[in-house]
């Protein structure tokens, strides 16, 4: 054999081998699943709020779900407000609250207790007078006395994001708010409401916690009340997890979604089983897609939260989502709420969201 033959054998070995080699790492690395790039269609789309619809939150009627009702804010400057939807998408003006100064994010909690026994709530961010406000459900009643004033003797107190915790072990109800911008540290601020004995809701400052990258803003806010959980978007970074109960510390328990989203990483819901497991569903905004994360974590790791699938929906630009696992009339196994960039919020079937992706439903 020539030396010129032996040396182009010994390359054509080596090319082969580095091939090899190549191709064993592509197939042993862990992918997700190929989800259909088609769009999920909702079942319903609602009329149109006034100027810039941001974020829905659903209230269940527990003697008539039917009679549920789907809560979306305005943030117009001086007309915005909070819109009340039937399951239909249709509005009901007289329950619907408007000329409100920027209204953002909006939660509903149940059984808060008043000197009038308890009630149901919803809390707005209403940005433009840096309050909060809250209504009794499902009349929408304002019961704040012109709204309960956050991030007082801070620099930067504009609120944006908010989500309520009722704690298992005494049923307090918290709201735990974000604003536009903020420290590196403690840039949530958590709020006990409690009737101050007139029947006027107030808050209590209890806490200042949360990490903040400075990329950008974080809005959107998400509690789990059974697990005892607060998510928090840090957009452009990923999703932070502490414990919802002020009484547990400040301790940074997960960050998760880092690198898995196109621009900001959004809205947060969580579609919850009995058993404690189910899914947290977390806006990819510019890519039209959710990323989905196990409730449960994985690995015997309960803040273990390593991305499952993710799907694309028919909204533009998602900010605001909410979600229940309830069955309401045209929504088996849930009601999926996100807000869309025409000025509406579109409403999907859990069922529809399963069948796409593959994941459980709640029978």
């Amino acid at each position: 054999m020539s030396i010129k033959n032996y040396k182009m054998k010994k390359a054509i070995a080596f090319l082969s081998l580095l091939l090899m080699i190549i191709s064993c790492k592509q197939t042993t690395k862990s992918v997700l699943p190929i989800i259909d790039s088609v769009a999920l269609k909702p079942i319903v789309i609602t009329e149109p709020v006034f100027e810039d619809s941001d974020d829905p939150a659903i209230w269940i009627d527990q003697k008539n779900v039917a009679n549920s009702i789907i809560l979306g804010t305005d943030k117009h400057n001086t007309n915005g407000g909070v819109y009340v939807f039937g399951l239909n998408g249709k509005i009901d003006r007289s329950r619907s609250i408007t000329s409100m100064m920027r209204v953002n994010n909006i939660d509903v909690e149940y059984g808060l207790k008043t000197n009038l026994g308890y009630i149901d709530i919803a809390v707005a961010t209403e940005r433009g007078r840096n309050a909060i406000r809250i209504f009794s459900l499902p009349d929408m009643k304002l019961i704040d006395n012109g709204g309960i004033n956050v991030f007082k003797e801070e620099k930067e107190r504009a609120p944006m994001g908010i989500a309520l915790y009722k704690r298992a072990s005494d049923k307090a109800i918290f709201a735990i708010v974000g604003r536009k911008s903020g420290p590196s540290i403690g840039y949530l601020h958590q709020y006990l409401l409690r009737d101050n004995g007139k029947g006027i809701i107030i808050g209590e400052l209890v806490r200042k916690f949360g990490r903040n990258s400075g990329k950008k803003e974080i809005e959107s806010i998400a509690i789990d009340n059974e697990l005892g959980y607060v998510y928090y978007s840090d957009e452009q970074v990923g999703i932070r997890k502490y414990y919802a109960d002020p009484e547990k510390g400040n301790e940074e328990l997960a960050m998760f979604g880092q690198n898995e989203f196109k621009e900001d990483n959004e809205g947060i819901s969580i579609y919850k089983f009995d058993d404690g497991t189910g899914y947290i569903l977390v806006s990819d905004q510019s890519a039209n897609r959710f990323n989905i994360y196990p409730r449960e974590g994985k690995n015997n790791n309960k803040h273990l939260h390593q991305r499952i699938t993710s799907f694309a929906v028919s909204t533009d630009q998602s900010d605001g989502s909410d979600i229940t696992s309830i069955s309401l009339p045209g929504f088996e196994g849930g009601l999926f709420a996100a807000m869309s960039t025409d000025k509406t919020f579109q409403f999907y079937s859990w069922a529809d969201i399963a069948k796409k992706t593959g994941l459980r439903i709640k029978k």
